[in-house]
């Protein structure tokens, strides 16, 4: 099994297997808010944004993560991305993680329906029996994020990564399996709406 190279695309957002073109509007998105300089998440550095993008080729071609450009529609600009990573073919399970949207762009509907997008295509094309969400324990904006789309709470890792400030991150982990998708999916597009 392989991710298709498919755009996905939505009212508000279109996600894009990410390419070389998109580089510069990536690091444009990471400059806005300074997102790589934030505690609570490992954005990649602005200026290291082709080592970023040889890691995710790397990563595709083994098949265990497929990372998008996230492009607001309204300007057609690149302003984040977001993976399917951790996928396990075998086992129907992947993960939505890596996610990083400009500040100009957060809390609007962006995320919201990127995420959508991507559970959607993780459902009902690629037919996975569950998709995960991780984050760090103290991401409260993301640790909401993720509630907000319906995702239940399965536990905390603890000590589970170290950061690259040196920190030893505790992270939250979080799901949505098949058999939610249905109300899920129903409760995702009434608030789209």
């Amino acid at each position: 099994m392989s991710f298709h190279d498919t755009p996905l695309v939505g009212q508000h957002v279109r996600l894009e297997p990410l390419q070389q073109h998109h580089l510069p509007g990536l690091k444009t998105a990471i400059e806005d808010g300074q997102l790589h300089q934030l505690m609570v998440t490992t954005v990649s550095d602005p200026s290291k944004v082709n080592e970023f993008f040889t890691y995710i080729q790397k990563m595709l071609a083994t098949g265990s993560m497929m990372t998008y450009a996230t492009i607001a529609q309204s300007s057609n600009q690149v302003i984040g991305s977001s993976r399917l990573m951790n996928t396990d073919w075998e086992h129907q399970r992947t993960e939505i993680g890596g996610t990083f949207i400009a500040k100009s762009y957060q809390r609007t509907a962006i995320n919201t329906e990127a995420k959508y997008l991507m559970l959607t295509h993780a459902f009902e094309t690629l037919q996975f029996n569950r998709v995960a969400f991780r984050t760090d324990f103290l991401n409260q904006r993301s640790r909401t994020a993720i509630e907000r789309l319906g995702a239940k709470f399965e536990g905390i890792l603890r000590n589970h990564m170290v950061m690259p400030d040196g920190r030893i991150r505790d992270t939250v982990v979080y799901s949505i399996i098949k058999h939610e998708w249905p109300g899920i999916k129903a409760f995702l597009e009434e608030k789209l709406r």
